[in-house]
């Protein structure tokens, strides 16, 4: 069928815009976003995503505040035209692309509303396709974007309202688009052999005073890269100047390293120290990592008992919920994926941002055994 988008001149394949070039049911289109105050002491999480060959399109928005974790998910069937990215009570505004995008959650049956706008501070970044297989069976592929920001506007939950400072409140904007597993799979064929797979995942971008830094690495069980991307990224403080895409000033790194201190009994990580080298001058620079707290990635679906990603719930269904930081198992699965709001200090430089991890399966380079046995 034909959409809005077919009136441009952007088609990379024979069909209309709204049919994907491939036939997989897991391919989605995903817009995820965070964001956290200067001091540490709040973290929002913002996600949405469609997939067209399910006809469902989700969306989830997490806040946690004061030890308490926060959570609104809603799902409903895709709307035909693209461009309409909502979700009953939710929509995404493409304000300018690359640039400015806006979140409204209007008033609802659940406590959660929201009129929030992020605006980037950077350039984007494309990191590398993401290819993952388990045997002959392709798992991931995927492409994706990291662009930093500021948050303005407001949130209400629980019965409050908290005002977001464009002064005070950090961020990044995540686009991804390609194929990766969601609710359900596809369960036809031989059952899969038994092997050790897994998934070592560390994702940290940050934010300075005068630039941005991004780490992002894949490794399998040996600990062998298999994709990773590093860079420092100039900031601006006029839309007007920022380029939006393909930032000359950005310089890339390679040779990402990593040292990782887990909590007692689980797999989370309780402090980190990240490296990477500039290509340019081949200077080392190394980031040392302090935990404020942890947020669950199944507060926007990742993971969630029942609010997993492209899970048909019916034509419309909403519902929120809440949780103690403190009353969280760190040892089960639906735990595991995370982002831990981390202050950060490179030699003289002082930032905050996030270090996200999901670790699954055996890693050897730190003894980790299972799929999500504890560290040792």
């Amino acid at each position: 069928m034909l959409t809005k988008f077919d009136d441009f001149p952007i088609h990379q394949t024979p069909d209309p815009i709204s049919t994907p070039a491939t036939g997989e049911k897991d391919f989605y289109e995903r817009y995820w976003f965070n964001g956290y105050s200067k001091i540490g002491d709040m973290y929002l999480g913002v996600g949405t995503a469609r997939y067209p060959h399910l006809d469902i399109q989700d969306c989830g928005i997490s806040i946690v505040h004061n030890g308490v974790q926060h959570a609104f998910h809603a799902s409903a069937r895709a709307n035909p035209e693209p461009s309409d990215v909502s979700v009953g009570p939710f929509r995404l505004e493409i304000t300018e692309p690359m640039k400015v995008c806006r979140v409204v959650l209007e008033p609802n049956e659940t406590d959660f509303a929201a009129d929030l706008t992020f605006e980037a501070r950077t350039a984007a970044i494309e990191e590398p396709r993401h290819h993952w297989s388990d045997g002959s069976r392709r798992i991931m592929d995927t492409t994706r974007f990291t662009q930093f920001g500021r948050w303005h506007g407001w949130i209400e939950y629980d019965g409050q309202r908290m005002e977001i400072d464009r002064t005070e409140t950090y961020g990044t904007k995540d686009r991804s688009w390609g194929v990766r597993p969601v609710a359900g799979g596809d369960n036809r064929g031989a059952p899969q052999a038994p092997r050790a797979m897994g998934l070592f995942f560390l994702w940290a971008p940050l934010h300075w005073d005068d630039m941005c830094s991004h780490y992002q690495l894949f490794e399998d069980t040996l600990g062998r890269p298999r994709f990773h991307v590093g860079a420092f990224l100039p900031t601006y403080d006029s839309l007007t100047d920022n380029p939006g895409v393909e930032d000359p000033g950005v310089e890339p790194m390679h040779r990402l390293e990593h040292q990782l201190e887990f909590e007692p009994g689980s797999r989370m990580i309780k402090s980190a120290t990240l490296a990477m080298t500039s290509l340019e001058d081949d200077t080392r620079h190394e980031i040392t990592f302090e935990k404020q707290f942890t947020y669950r990635m199944k507060g926007i679906g990742y993971s969630h008992p029942t609010w997993s990603h492209g899970d048909w719930k019916g034509e419309m269904a909403m519902e929120s919920e809440r949780w103690k930081l403190a009353d969280v198992d760190e040892t089960a699965f639906e735990n595991q994926h995370v982002q831990h709001l981390m202050k950060v200090r490179m030699g003289d430089r002082e930032g905050i941002g996030v270090l996200e991890q999901s670790i699954f399966g055996p890693y050897r380079p730190y003894g980790l055994e299972g799929h999500i046995a504890p560290a040792g």
